[in-house]
């Protein structure tokens, strides 16, 4: 089974590619930038391009994308929700399952402890994929993690299928 895990932002939006058999690993990771300076549907244009082109290159089974932070900047978080829904739109044009993840459900999945910091989210990364070193740039590493946190909550739910 192969997952695309998407970071979602209109400057700065993750991708990971992670195969599942016995073992996880990774095919493909990076990060399609667009200028903020560029008008917003011109970015999310341009996303929804480059993602698609994505999609058609990896051929993933199933995508996750991680849901946006709603902080203190409800700005930032519509900006965001926004890429989100490209990202759906692109991966609903393909026919895929489409999961959604918290920032603090992919913590606990990957790190098991729902308040980890970035450092060690992305530690586990590299150690969970047997990498040489933390992907980069973060938000490369950031969606690799939504696509680790989407194996690990499939695991726990065939498990736990299995147990009743």
């Amino acid at each position: 089974m192969r997952i695309l895990g998407i970071d979602p932002g209109t400057v700065n939006l993750g991708y990971g590619v992670v195969d599942i058999e016995e073992e996880m690993h990774m095919v493909d990771c990076g990060v399609l930038n667009a200028s903020p300076q560029v008008p917003i549907q011109e970015r999310l244009r341009s996303i929804y391009t480059r993602l698609s082109e994505i999609l058609v290159q990896h051929q993933p089974d199933e995508v996750a994308i991680e849901e946006p932070f709603i902080g203190l900047n409800v700005h930032s978080a519509f900006a965001i929700g926004r890429a989100q829904a490209i990202a759906i739109l692109a991966a609903a044009n393909r026919g895929l399952p489409v999961y959604y993840y918290s920032p603090a459900q992919v913590k606990q999945q990957v790190t098991n402890y729902g308040r980890s910091d970035k450092y060690q989210m992305q530690e586990m990364v590299r150690m969970l994929l047997e990498l040489p070193q933390v992907p980069q740039p973060s938000d490369a590493a950031d969606a690799l993690a939504v696509a680790i946190c989407h194996i690990q909550q499939s695991r726990l739910n065939q498990w736990l299928a299995d147990k009743s």
